[in-house]
């Protein structure tokens, strides 16, 4: 997968456009191995019956005692969310809070979750429920023992709609410019990737749905992994603060960002060059 712009310790949000089944099969048996080694409950969440993803899985040391433990269940997507229905952005959010405090308290370190959630976005109300829920949740495992990989099958879904949710995650393989996904210290969120005049709708979407809040009048944009932002960029970002009454903070390594607001004259909107 590429991006990977978030390091916070543990911290894991990951999404897996297939169109080969094969590619989501070594995703699970990849995610098992690393989530048992490290002592982490996981769970494999998705439409195939249990047993049919267990056959899958038998190539990995130990699995069969570990499902017998509870190290690793397999479950079916309507036992981990509303299946075919809209989902609630905070209710999703509080069931995995409750999951991952239950696995803590069961001794393990954390938990691993992949997630098969093709048919939970099929609907564009769905899709957008949905992403919304993504960057809540995101935002909830930066800093929490909880990773996640969320699969989604170009054969169903097709390249735009996997787009919306792709976007929202810090480290995908489908081909998307950019990516907006939790920040860190005091950072609303994170950017990375480019923002040009070919993905002006789907920026202004993902950034309505995470919907970044400010704090003490400043909202801040970590734009340490952006490497290129046009001025309609930079305007959306500036008036989505303002309808917060707020001032957006972009906080880049590049010097071009700051000479653009300073050229175009721009107000609302700061540029703080970091190294």
């Amino acid at each position: 997968m590429t991006g990977g712009d978030a390091t916070g310790p543990g911290y894991g949000h990951g999404c897996l456009a297939y169109a080969d089944p094969a590619a989501l099969h070594a995703l699970e048996v990849d995610q098992v191995t690393a989530g048992l080694a490290a002592g982490e409950q996981v769970w494999l969440v998705g439409p195939e019956e249990p047993e049919v993803t267990a056959r899958r899985l038998t190539t990995v040391p130990g699995f069969t005692a570990a499902r017998r433990r509870g190290d690793v269940r397999l479950l079916a997507v309507g036992q981990a969310y509303r299946h075919d229905e809209v989902v609630d952005p905070g209710t999703q959010v509080r069931a995995y809070v409750r999951a991952t405090t239950e696995a803590l308290t069961a001794g393990y370190t954390g938990l691993r979750v992949v997630a098969e959630a093709t048919g939970l976005v099929r609907t564009a109300a769905q899709r957008d429920a949905f992403a919304r829920y993504e960057h809540r949740i995101d935002h909830w495992m930066r800093h929490r023992p909880m990773s996640a990989v969320c699969a989604y099958d170009r054969r169903v879904l097709g390249d735009a709609a996997i787009a919306e949710l792709a976007c929202l995650h810090a480290q995908t393989n489908a081909e998307v410019l950019f990516r907006l996904h939790a920040g860190g210290d005091d950072a609303a969120v994170a950017l990375g990737g480019e923002l040009d005049p070919s993905n002006h709708l789907l920026f202004a979407t993902a950034l309505e749905r995470a919907d970044p809040r400010p704090e003490a009048g400043r909202l801040v944009f970590d734009a340490s992994h952006l490497h290129f932002v046009d001025h309609r960029s930079l305007l959306r970002l500036r008036d989505h603060a303002r309808r917060h009454d707020a001032v957006a903070v972009l906080r880049t390594r590049r010097t071009a960002p700051a000479r653009l607001v300073e050229l175009l004259g721009l107000t609302g909107i700061r540029v703080e060059v970091v190294r």
